[in-house]
C-alpha cells in the first residue's frame, strides 16, 4: 500500500515560479540571486500558510544550485539540489525556535556557523517562528547576526512581527507575506484537482478559499478531508455540509420574510436552521456577512468588494434593489450588538430569536421615523431642561378705532375709545389669517385700555379728604396687619416668664423625656439617657456626661427633639446643653488567675519541701 501525503507537503512548491500569490517577494529574491546583491540576513514574516518556510527552503537550495538558470531559478538536477530534495543536505541547517529557544540553542548554533562549508558556497540558517526566541536569545544571537561569515546566510520566519526586538529587525532585511486571495487560491486548487483527477465544482473550491481566509495550507488541508469524506467528488452542497456552512438560500429567504413583516415565517426558517444543527453565533455571523453584502451592492462602484460565490452576484444586486440602505444599515447594527451579547445570554435560541423579531419589525420603525414630505429622516433630541409651550396666535377682526373726549359726570372730562366691528362695517374684503390674528389682538388691547381709562376717570372724580380727618379705625394695609401681629405675638411670648434651669426640675424634665423614648421602644437610648449625669452650669444651660463617644452619638440623635421638649417645659427658647466625654481611666480589677495542676504542685512544694522529697523518695510520677 503506498503511504499517503497530505497535498500541503506533496504539492510544496520547490522554485519560485510554483509559489502562489507571494510575486512581489519572489521576484525580488531571484533578481537578488542573480545580481548577485543577497544579505546575509532575512525575516519572512506574516500569516501563517502563506509560504514563508517555503521561499526560505527555495531560497536556501538556489543559492547553493551549480547551475543557475538566468532567470534566477534552481535546475534541481546538480547534486546540491538533488541532495536537498532528498533532505540530505548538509548547507541547510533549520532550527525550530518555538521549542528550541533557550539561550544555550542560540549557542549551539552560533557554534556551527564558524565552520566553513564542505560543499556549495552557502551555509543557510533557518529559523522558524523565531518570535519565540526568550530575551537572552535573542541578545546572545545580536552579533553573529550582525557580522556573521561570508558564507552564512539566516533566514528567520515569524508570524509575530511585532514580537522581535528592534535590535533583531534592524539588522534584518523584511519581507512581508500577504494573503493569498480566493482567486489564486481556488486556481492552485483547480489545478491540484486536475492532477489528481479529482471532480470539483469551482463554486465549491470557491467555498474551500473563503473558508481558509487566506491560508494555502488551510485550503488544501480541507480539500484532503471533503475528497476522502465524498469519495474523490466535490460538490457544492457536500462541501457546504462538510464545512457546516449555511446555504445563502436561507438568508435570502430571511430577508424577504421580514422585508415582508412575516415575523412567524422568520421564526419557521430559524427553527429550521436550528434543527439542522447550526449554532446561533454561526448563524447571526453568517447573516450580517449576508447583510454586509447586500449593501456593498447597493453602490456599483463597492461591487468589487463582493466576495461570494460565482453565480451568486445577481440574486444579491437583485436583493440589494428591494432594500433601503437605512434598513441595512440599522440591521448591521442590531446584528453586531447581538452576536457581541450572545456569550452572556443565557437562553441563546430566544436571544436569536428576539434578533429575528427585532429585524422583521425595522422597516415598520423606519417608516414611521421617514418624513414623506422632506424625504428626511426625523432624528429625535434628548431635552434635559424644560421647554415653552408654542402656542398659536389668536385671530384677529378688522377694526376701526378713535378716541372721544366727553364730558363725564360731575363736570368732570372722560375718556371715551369707540371700537368697530367688522359686522357694523359695511361688507369687507377677506383679510389673511396672520393679519387677523393682528387686528384681534389690537382690539383686546384697545378694550383694556378702555377698562383703565374708566377707573382712573372714576377714582380722580372722587374727592381725597385730608389726612387729619381719616378715622383711627380706617383699614389697614396687609404688610400693616402683619407688622401688628408680628408685635403681638412678640410681647405675649414675652409675657411668659422663663423657668430657671435647676437641678430638681432638670432631672424631672429628663426623666419624663426618657420615659417618652420608652414608649417609642428605644431602649437603647433609654439606656444611655439613664446613666447620663446632668450638671446646671447656669439658668440657660446644662452639661450631659457620659462614659463613651458611642453614648454621645445616643444623645446627639436625640438632640433636637430634646432641646425643643425642653424649650417648652422651661418657657425658654435659649436653653441649649454640651455633652462630655468622662475621660477619667477607670481601675483595673485583677481577677484570681486559674492555676494549671503544674503551677499549684510547683507552689505546695514551695510551702511544704518534705512533699517533694516524699514524691522523690516513692519515686512517684504526677500526671499533669
Amino acid at each position: 500500500m503506498e503511504k499517503f501525503i497530505v497535498s500541503a507537503r506533496k504539492y510544496r512548491p520547490q522554485n519560485f515560479n510554483t509559489v502562489v500569490g507571494q510575486s512581489h517577494i519572489t521576484t525580488t529574491l531571484k533578481n537578488a540571486i542573480r545580481n548577485q546583491q543577497l544579505a546575509h540576513a532575512f525575516l519572512f514574516c506574516g500569516p501563517r500558510g502563506v509560504g514563508k518556510t517555503t521561499c526560505a527552503r527555495i531560497l536556501a537550495k538556489t543559492i547553493n544550485c551549480e547551475n543557475i538558470s538566468t532567470d534566477g531559478e534552481a535546475c534541481n538536477t546538480c547534486h546540491s539540489c538533488v541532495s536537498f530534495n532528498e533532505g540530505t543536505s548538509l548547507n541547510i541547517h533549520e532550527l525550530d525556535a518555538a521549542s528550541n529557544n533557550s539561550v544555550d540553542d542560540i549557542r549551539a548554533l552560533v557554534d556551527q556557523v564558524r565552520f566553513a562549508p564542505q560543499a556549495g558556497k552557502y551555509k543557510v540558517y533557518i529559523v522558524d517562528e523565531v518570535h519565540m526566541l526568550s530575551a537572552s536569545a535573542f541578545n546572545a544571537f545580536l552579533k553573529t547576526l550582525e557580522e556573521p561569515p561570508s558564507y552564512a546566510i539566516f533566514i528567520l520566519a515569524t508570524t509575530e512581527k511585532h514580537k522581535i526586538i528592534p535590535t533583531i529587525l534592524s539588522r534584518c532585511q523584511i519581507f512581508d507575506f500577504k494573503r493569498i486571495t480566493n482567486n489564486d487560491t481556488v486556481d492552485h486548487l483547480q489545478e491540484i484537482a486536475g492532477k489528481e483527477e479529482i471532480r470539483a465544482e469551482k463554486a465549491a473550491l470557491q467555498v474551500i478559499a473563503q473558508k481558509s481566509e487566506g491560508c494555502m495550507r488551510d485550503s488544501l488541508s480541507i480539500l484532503d478531508k471533503i475528497v476522502s469524506f465524498t469519495n474523490g467528488e466535490v460538490t457544492y452542497l457536500n462541501t457546504l455540509e462538510h464545512l457546516n456552512i449555511l446555504d445563502h438560500d436561507y438568508y435570502f429567504q430571511m430577508l424577504d420574510a421580514q422585508l415582508n413583516q412575516d415575523m412567524a415565517g422568520s421564526m419557521l426558517l430559524y427553527d429550521q436552521i436550528n434543527r439542522k444543527g447550526f449554532e446561533g453565533d454561526l448563524v447571526l455571523n453568517g447573516y450580517a456577512e449576508f447583510v454586509r453584502n447586500v449593501l456593498v451592492c447597493q453602490n456599483p462602484r463597492a461591487a468589487s468588494l463582493l466576495d461570494v460565490v460565482e453565480g451568486l452576484q445577481s440574486k444579491y444586486v437583485d436583493a440589494a434593489k428591494r432594500v433601503s440602505p437605512a434598513y441595512l444599515v440599522s440591521a448591521l447594527n442590531i446584528l453586531n450588538e447581538a452576536e457581541i451579547n450572545y456569550k452572556m445570554a443565557r437562553n441563546k435560541r430566544l436571544h436569536v430569536e428576539m434578533t429575528m423579531i427585532k429585524l422583521t419589525f425595522l422597516q415598520q420603525a423606519i417608516e414611521l421615523s421617514f418624513d414623506s414630505q422632506s424625504a428626511t429622516l426625523i432624528k429625535k433630541k434628548r431635552v434635559n431642561g424644560p421647554v415653552a409651550v408654542k402656542f398659536d396666535p389668536l385671530q384677529s377682526l378688522q377694526i376701526a378705532s378713535a378716541a372721544t373726549t366727553l364730558p363725564g359726570p360731575g363736570g368732570g372730562s372722560k375718556l371715551y375709545i369707540q371700537t368697530q366691528t367688522p359686522a357694523a362695517t359695511a361688507v369687507a374684503q377677506p383679510k389673511p389669517v396672520a393679519e387677523q390674528k393682528k387686528q384681534l389682538a389690537e382690539v383686546a388691547y384697545l378694550q383694556s385700555q378702555q377698562e383703565t381709562v374708566d377707573t382712573l376717570t372714576e377714582v380722580a372724580e372722587k374727592p381725597i379728604p385730608p389726612k387729619a380727618k381719616i378715622p383711627a379705625t380706617g383699614k389697614k394695609s396687609l404688610l400693616e396687619s402683619l407688622r401688628d401681629q408680628h408685635i403681638t405675638n412678640k410681647v405675649s411670648v414675652n409675657k411668659k416668664d422663663a423657668v430657671p434651669v435647676t437641678e430638681e426640675n432638670l432631672h424631672e424634665h429628663w426623666n419624663c423625656f426618657t420615659d417618652k423614648l420608652k414608649q417609642q421602644f428605644k431602649h437603647s437610648v433609654v439606656t444611655v439617657f439613664n446613666i447620663a449625669r446632668l450638671q446646671v452650669v447656669n439658668e440657660q444651660h446644662f452639661s450631659v456626661t457620659v462614659s463613651t463617644s458611642l453614648e454621645q452619638k445616643f444623645i446627639e440623635q436625640e438632640k433636637l427633639s430634646l432641646l425643643e421638649y425642653l424649650k417648652d417645659c422651661f418657657q425658654n427658647r435659649y436653653i441649649g446643653f454640651t455633652i462630655h466625654i468622662d475621660e477619667t481611666p477607670k481601675e483595673i480589677v485583677i481577677s484570681e488567675v486559674t492555676l494549671t495542676t503544674r503551677e499549684k504542685y510547683n507552689k505546695i512544694i514551695e510551702e511544704y519541701p518534705m512533699v517533694k522529697e516524699l514524691k522523690d523518695r516513692l519515686k512517684l510520677e504526677l500526671d499533669y
